[in-house]
């Protein structure tokens, strides 16, 4: 399944500084659908380069990292078990910033 995946708000920088990823990913094994808490999973492996803990916490996303499924809040869709498509965009930005 192809995906784009954008990172906003310095979590760019945990992914070498690159804001935009295009991805191939499948579901997992014996699923038919790809979840949001499947995406995270593969995220953190394959495209987190550093610092994973800066952009998860558990199976899910840090609080403060708001995450938009093709311009939607996941939260309006089911969070981790919002199901993704074929070509969604998925965006995550993070809202904490120091000063």
């Amino acid at each position: 399944m192809q995906l784009t995946l954008e990172f906003g708000g310095g979590l760019e920088l945990l992914c070498d500084s690159v804001k935009i990823h295009n991805i191939n990913v499948d579901p997992h094994d014996g699923e038919k659908q790809l979840t949001m808490k499947n995406l995270l999973s593969w995220v953190r492996t394959n495209v987190i380069k550093e610092r994973p803990e800066m952009f998860m916490k558990g199976d899910s996303v840090r609080p403060g990292v708001l995450v938009l499924v093709n311009d939607t809040d996941w939260e309006l869709s089911g969070q981790l078990e919002t199901v993704l498509e074929e070509k969604d965009n998925v965006v995550f930005i993070s809202t904490l910033h120091g000063g």
